[in-house]
């Protein structure tokens, strides 16, 4: 029973980690664009990257 003490307010932590990292992620534009790398790894596109 005094495990419970310890992995209780644990978990509440952890799902609040996890729930900011997604946030953050979620702003950041990382979900922006999900079949767009996809397409450009099937393109056959020789010439060099401008830079």
């Amino acid at each position: 029973m005094d495990i419970l003490y310890l992995l209780i307010p644990l978990s509440l932590v952890l799902v609040v980690l996890v729930g900011a990292v997604f946030w953050w992620s979620v702003r950041n534009g990382q979900f922006d664009d999900l079949e767009g790398p996809a397409h450009r790894l099937l393109q056959d596109d020789d010439t060099p990257a401008k830079k």
